[in-house]
């Protein structure tokens, strides 16, 4: 799955929109280096968003079938890393 499909199935951000935003800004970073949005995640992947108040880090546990997620189940799909 992309990136920015991940990112707004996941429900770390709220569009999937912002998501591409922040790819082309350069704040999106896959195990460490750069991303755009076309990026294919895979589990075991870390992603990581600079945000202004700091890096907020997240593992991909699985990969949702459906575009978006309950966000009571977002604990089985990411998970935070400090």
């Amino acid at each position: 799955m992309r990136v920015d499909k991940w990112l707004s199935a996941v429900n770390v951000v709220k569009r999937r929109t912002i998501a591409t935003d922040m790819l082309k800004s350069g704040v999106v970073f896959v195990n460490g280096m750069k991303a755009k949005a076309s990026k294919d995640l895979k589990v075991g992947d870390k992603v990581t968003i600079e945000y202004l108040k700091g890096p907020k880090s997240y593992e991909v546990l699985q990969i949702p079938a459906t575009k978006t997620i309950p966000k009571s189940q977002k604990e089985e799909f990411v998970r935070s890393v400090e």
